[in-house]
């Protein structure tokens, strides 16, 4: 039996491709039964329809709080069967109280060395801060932004010549190699 996985997504999805990858060369053995996502137009979206994966977008701006949002959009994972979320790229902070009922069941990867770098920008304040080691982190999701529990992190030199762009092309693939190694462990953990 395969594990249901549900990934929401904000963006162009190359984390979602990372596990739609993953999978089809039998190395990642879930169902992505649903992506997810608050932009109809991503195109995280038109990859997983290519691929035969349902998909649905909901527009923020048409709920009065992120609340409202946040619970129609979980009502749509929960009727999808899935035993866990994956939060790749998927730019919303969600509300307290479903980052609560959803805890341990809900994780996300953040291109910084957690705890250091929490929201946008993590290329720029680490070349700023003169930082020489840089990474990415898969974390349980909490109420608190990019502050749930670290599952994993992976590392990477930072050059004297990087640049944002050249630094968050070198660690763009050891993050999809980090979040499919995450989700493989979180499928044994929850099956065992």
């Amino acid at each position: 039996m395969r594990f249901p996985v549900a990934v929401l997504a904000s963006g162009r999805g190359s984390n979602l491709a990372a596990l739609i990858d993953a999978r089809e060369a039998g190395k990642l053995p879930i169902d992505i039964v649903l992506v997810a996502g608050d932009k109809a137009d991503a195109p995280a979206l038109r990859h997983a329809e290519a691929h035969g994966i349902p998909t649905f977008a909901l527009d923020p701006k048409s709920f009065p709080d992120r609340r409202s949002f946040d619970e129609a959009l979980f009502a749509n994972v929960a009727a999808s069967g899935a035993r866990l979320v994956v939060l790749a790229g998927y730019m919303r902070i969600l509300d307290a109280g479903i980052a609560a009922r959803w805890q341990d069941r809900t994780i996300n990867i953040h291109p910084s060395l957690l705890p250091k770098y929490r929201g946008l920008h993590t290329h720029r304040k680490v070349l700023k801060a003169g930082d020489t080691v840089h990474g990415a982190s898969v974390h349980f999701v909490s109420a608190e932004l990019d502050g749930g529990p670290v599952i994993a992190q992976t590392r990477i030199d930072v050059r004297r010549d990087d640049t944002e762009d050249s630094l968050a092309a070198r660690l763009l693939p050891q993050e999809h190699r980090l979040l499919v190694a995450c989700v493989a462990q979180q499928r044994i953990h929850r099956v065992a």
